[in-house]
């Protein structure tokens, strides 16, 4: 089994930044895409940005230009580092993972619990 567990978000003013961390844990081979997705009440859970094991990434228009998404491929980690925040950037943030648990051959998706980013003055 494999945990994702993240941290950092809070209450900040717009304008404000934060860093979101997401650290995985258990079963371990490989991690392939490692992302951001957010939700607020009511809405379809979005993809914010992703980046894969080589460095790739791809960021939503919405947070394109603010938000950048980096990873400690060592530390099983994924970060999200938000600038210029606005009231609508407040959101559950998820880490979100694709693993490899074993050498055999084989992806599985794992969801972190979620942590609450509020941008409000």
């Amino acid at each position: 089994q494999v945990q994702l567990v993240e941290s950092g978000g809070g209450l900040v003013q717009p304008g404000g930044s934060l860093r979101l961390s997401c650290a995985a844990s258990g079963s371990i081979f490989s991690i392939g895409v490692m992302a951001w997705y957010r939700q607020v009440p009511g809405k379809q859970r979005e993809l914010g940005a992703q980046m894969t094991r080589a460095g790739s990434t791809g960021y939503a228009d919405s947070v394109l230009g603010r938000f950048t998404i980096s990873r400690d491929n060592a530390k099983n980690s994924v970060y999200l580092q938000m600038n210029s925040l606005k009231p609508e950037d407040t959101a559950v943030y998820y880490c979100y993972a694709v693993v490899q648990p074993s050498p055999i051959p084989g992806w599985h998706a794992y969801w972190g619990q979620g942590t609450q980013v509020t941008v409000s003055s």
